[in-house]
């Protein structure tokens, strides 16, 4: 296959065993500012994906929590296929950091009481929400921890 100018497209997705957090690029700006953006990965693709609900509630969730835990995050985005996310943060190179940001973003998930934002004035979609499914999805991702780091099927 041709190479690609998106990194994803050029990732073999038959050979990735989810769930997994791996760094995809680093962008340096002209004023020397890194840009670190990870893939989060919770669903094996091509196998599984999150529902829209669940999803659209656990987005809301780690980019509201995730910035208690990091004061450079930038972005966290869902994956259209629906199989993870993208995380971008700026000039924090340490891999360690962003696994604990994302835990303790998790862990907050799972104690959380509603979705925030989760109405017609902060969301373009204020009806597709599940709290008790993006729970699910954080309880999940959690008890597979240990897995986060390695990312090809034929590390595990």
């Amino acid at each position: 296959m041709p190479k690609m100018n998106v990194e994803s497209f050029n990732l073999d997705h038959t050979k990735v065993a989810a769930p997994y957090v791996r760094l995809v690029g680093i962008t340096e700006g002209p004023s020397g500012d890194k840009i670190y953006k990870y893939d989060f990965r919770i669903k094996q693709p091509n196998k599984e994906h999150m529902d829209m609900p669940s999803l659209h509630s656990l987005e809301h969730m780690m980019a509201e929590f995730s910035r208690n835990h990091h004061d450079h995050i930038l972005d966290i985005g869902p994956m259209g296929c629906q199989t993870g996310f993208y995380i971008a943060l700026l000039n924090d190179d340490s891999y360690e950091n962003i696994l604990i940001v994302i835990e303790n973003a998790l862990k907050d998930v799972l104690q959380a009481t509603e979705v925030p934002a989760c109405n017609e004035v902060q969301c373009g979609f204020a009806a597709s929400h599940s709290l008790e499914g993006a729970q699910a999805l954080a309880q999940d991702m959690l008890d597979k921890r240990d897995e986060w780091t390695q990312v090809f099927a034929d590390e595990k």
